[in-house]
């Protein structure tokens, strides 16, 4: 076994669960990525941007189940590499980047939750953040002979320029007062206060004596903050992931789109003017969420002329340079490599145990091909779900036959739709219609 492809346990189970569920795993995405160099290297190019006092914004497109959010954690994973602070969370009905009832805020707070850094990749790092500025900044004043509470503020002093800025620094000074006593409550108002958890500004004012919250109003301010807090403290600068744009296209009101998509418009025009330093943002959605010209972002004129590919990028021609990357369809090539890379991981890289050969990853993508078309390869959550179901069988029976589990599979797929075909024919065109066989 050689020691560069070597798998942890950990990280072995950790990305068979995932995929036997469908998503994507937090751990060892490098064991099992394949194809997208192209986009992979764009994102890169972003990363160093962001460590260099600049900016970047990207919508990143694909249909469900293409492999979108394996891309977005990936590029997460090499952020935390390259010491940037990366936080990420789903849009979902009770968050959204703009809202009068609590949504953004909720987002904000689901963010500060999934906060992460290299050493914490799992999320929950805002308290090691914090508690790493406080530290430093304590040994600084030491050496220098002056106030804690001075060398906070003088540390600080590029927040105070930000909306909120004057307040964020009071509760890191209430942090480290907090240390000081030994008041853990105190350090936990705090935190509180940073993940946007109080409701009133009366709470946060008796708990910290801070005048203001962090409201739905107020969110992406904070996240521009954040960033420039991230860079004060020694980190390279703050990447924000949102996945799951598409529940923006599925809002109801039309008022409640536009108004989040002014704020993502608002994102955008930070980066394209070079106001956000230190500051990535990376939106995934469908490309009827990209696209669709009645509720898309497309249906926004300011952001479909920003957002507009290149009309020179055709017939496969790639270009990158805009805000948008499409993530374009695995070949069947690289679904093969992905196999392999997914049959390695079952045996943590020991090529001499493999669950099965080489044969029977030809006879399993002939196998999905019939079932499914070619889509098998351009959405291969669902093939890869499959695969990890084989593989999970074959190791739990050792006394399997890998082909004559595959040809079982493609007997009743075949039974299933020889029975679907005699419905069918029975029924007429409205009938089958309505159940959609």
């Amino acid at each position: 076994m050689s020691a560069k492809k070597r798998i942890k346990a950990k990280e072995k189970d950790v990305i068979i669960q995932a995929l036997n569920a469908g998503v994507v795993p937090r751990l060892g995405l490098q064991h099992i990525q394949v194809g997208r160099a192209q986009e992979v290297q764009a994102l890169i190019k972003d990363i160093d941007r962001i460590n260099d006092a600049g900016s970047a914004f990207r919508v990143i497109v694909g249909e469900y189940g293409s492999g979108k959010t394996f891309f977005l954690n990936l590029v997460r994973t090499i952020a935390l590499e390259k010491k940037l602070i990366v936080a990420n969370a789903d849009l979902a009905p009770d968050r959204r980047l703009h809202s009068t009832g609590g949504h953004a805020r909720a987002l904000y707070a689901e963010l500060m939750r999934n906060l992460a850094t290299r050493t914490k990749p799992e999320g929950g790092a805002l308290p090691s953040i914090v508690e790493r500025f406080v530290s430093n900044v304590v040994s600084e004043a030491v050496g220098k002979s002056r106030p804690v509470e001075q060398e906070i503020r003088q540390k600080l002093q590029p927040l105070e320029e930000l909306i909120s800025g004057y307040d964020f620094c009071d509760v890191i000074i209430a942090y480290w007062q907090g240390e000081e006593e030994g008041n853990e409550q105190k350090k936990s108002n705090a935190l509180r206060w940073l993940r946007a958890e109080y409701d009133t500004k009366t709470e946060a004012r008796n708990a910290l004596g801070v005048r203001s919250i962090i409201t739905d109003a107020d969110v992406y301010d904070y996240l521009k903050v954040m960033s420039k807090f991230a860079q004060i403290s020694g980190y390279g600068g703050f990447l924000v992931c949102i996945d799951e744009l598409v529940n923006l296209y599925k809002l109801q009101s039309s008022q409640a789109r536009k108004s989040n998509y002014e704020q993502i418009l608002r994102m955008l025009n930070d980066v394209l003017q070079g106001s956000g330093n230190n500051l990535g943002i990376l939106l995934g959605g469908t490309p009827e969420f990209l696209m669709d010209s009645r509720r898309g972002l497309y249906s926004y004129e300011a952001l479909q002329s920003r957002l507009a590919e290149n009309r020179f990028a055709v017939d496969g021609i790639i270009d990158l340079s805009g805000p948008v990357v499409r993530l374009g369809s695995l070949s069947p090539e690289e679904l093969y490599v992905l196999l392999e890379n997914v049959r390695s991981v079952f045996v943590m890289g020991d090529s001499n145990n493999y669950l099965i050969p080489d044969d029977a990853l030809h006879a399993f993508m002939q196998h999905c091909s019939k079932k499914i078309g070619e889509a098998y390869f351009r959405t291969p959550r669902n093939t890869i779900k499959a695969f990890v179901n084989l593989l999970s069988v074959l190791e739990q029976n050792p006394d399997l036959r890998w082909n004559d589990l595959i040809e079982e599979t493609a007997i009743e797929d075949e039974s299933g739709i020889a029975a679907k075909e005699a419905i069918a024919d029975e029924i007429n065109d409205d009938d089958l219609a309505t159940l959609r066989l």
